[in-house]
């Protein structure tokens, strides 16, 4: 089942020069993490009262081959997709693959954040719109 929002991801190849914005919109930097199997960086902004609620998260690429460094030479940076936090991770992969979602990932990858597992999908058409699913140990 999804259980919320979990985060929306921005990627970006400057996620310092980021910083400036996200706090002058009354977010504050929290957890950081390095996504292995992704080969990005990634730093979740929130607000101090925000436990619970959706996240912002900057996305960079941390070496050359990282999907992230192919996608900001392709389109720059902006709005790079939204994260859904589940009970069931790979339940809902395959609920979500019968009503059209195009896979990513063939398997749970470990996320930038301790405990997170995670997994990528894409709504192609109409929406173009690259999806991620987050489950928590």
């Amino acid at each position: 089942m999804i259980l919320g929002i979990d985060h929306i991801g921005l990627a970006t190849d400057d996620p310092a020069g980021t910083a400036p914005f996200l706090a002058a919109l009354g977010l504050g930097a929290g957890d950081r993490g390095i996504a292995d199997d992704y080969g990005v960086a990634c730093e979740f902004w929130r607000y101090s009262d925000g436990i619970g609620q959706p996240s912002i998260e900057t996305v960079s690429p941390v070496r050359p081959d990282s999907p992230i460094a192919d996608r900001l030479a392709k389109q720059g940076p902006g709005l790079y997709h939204v994260a859904f936090c589940v009970d069931d991770l790979e339940g809902e992969f395959a609920r979500l693959r019968e009503h059209g979602f195009v896979p990513v990932d063939a398997a749970p990858c470990a996320g930038a954040r301790p405990g997170m597992r995670v997994m990528f999908m894409y709504a192609r058409r109409p929406a173009g719109l690259l999806i991620e699913l987050v489950q928590y140990s």
